[in-house]
C-alpha cells in the first residue's frame, strides 16, 4: 500500500483517486473548489479545500512522507506547472503531472515532474487505432515502434499449430495469448492449434502487426 497525494478533483483526478483506493492505496486528495472536494470524500482516505499554489501550504502536508504525488490540474497549466515545482522543492520523492500538450509536459518535466501523462492524447491514440480497424480489439504502446494487440486471429492462422506457423520467425510477431469469450490461455505453447472465434494477444513493432493485418485483408 502507497500513499498517494493527489492536487486536482476534476474528471481525470476523481477517475485516479477512484482507482488508487480499489487498489488499496491511501489518498489524500485536494481541490479549491469545495463541491469537488466534498463529492470526493466517499473515495479517498481523505480530502481538504486548499490552494496548492500555495508554498505554505504545500510545506504544511510534508510532502516528502507520501511515496507519490500527482498533480492532476487540468484546465489552469500556470497552477499546475507552480504546483508542481513546489512539490519537488518540498521534498517530494515522485511526481506524476497531468499534461495536455507538448510544450505543457516539457514545461512539467524542466520545473520538476519525473514524468507526465496526457490522458486526452493517450485516449486518442487508443481510440484512433481501435475503431480504424474491425479486427483490433485493444491495444497497448509500449513504445514508439512496439506495442501489445488484441487482434481477430488470421484466417491463414487457423488450423495451424504455433509451431507450423513459425509465428515469431516468419511474422516476427511474439504470441502472448489466445482469448475465447472470457477466458484467456496465457503463453500458449508451440502446439497450440489456432481456432476461427479466438483472438490473438501478440507483441511485435506496429509495421509487422499492420502487415498481417494487410495481408490478410483486415486493415
Amino acid at each position: 500500500m502507497k500513499s498517494v497525494l493527489l492536487i486536482g478533483l476534476g474528471r481525470f483526478g476523481r477517475r485516479m483517486a477512484r482507482k488508487l483506493r480499489e487498489l488499496h492505496h491511501e489518498v489524500l486528495a485536494i481541490d479549491r473548489n469545495e463541491q469537488r472536494v466534498n463529492e470526493a470524500l466517499d473515495f479517498v482516505t481523505s480530502a481538504q479545500i486548499a490552494d496548492a499554489t500555495s508554498e505554505s501550504f504545500i510545506r504544511s502536508l510534508g510532502v516528502s512522507n507520501f511515496d507519490m504525488c500527482v498533480v492532476a490540474i487540468g484546465d489552469d497549466f500556470q497552477s499546475s506547472l507552480e504546483t508542481t515545482a513546489l512539490l519537488k522543492e518540498h521534498g517530494a520523492r515522485f511526481v506524476l503531472s497531468r499534461a495536455s500538450r507538448q510544450v505543457h509536459a516539457k514545461f512539467l518535466l524542466r520545473n520538476g515532474a519525473d514524468d507526465v501523462v496526457y490522458p486526452e492524447r493517450q485516449t486518442a491514440d487508443w481510440a484512433a487505432m481501435r475503431y480504424s480497424s474491425d479486427h483490433i480489439f485493444d491495444y497497448v504502446k509500449l513504445s514508439p515502434d512496439y506495442s501489445i494487440y488484441e487482434i481477430a486471429t488470421p484466417e491463414e492462422w487457423q488450423g495451424k499449430t504455433v509451431k507450423e506457423l513459425a509465428v515469431r520467425q516468419r511474422y516476427r510477431l511474439n504470441v502472448l495469448g489466445v482469448k475465447k469469450g472470457d477466458t484467456l490461455q496465457p503463453m500458449p505453447g508451440p502446439a497450440h492449434c489456432f481456432q476461427a472465434g479466438e483472438s490473438v494477444l501478440v507483441l511485435g513493432h506496429d509495421m509487422d502487426v499492420q502487415e498481417l493485418l494487410r495481408k490478410n485483408g483486415r486493415n
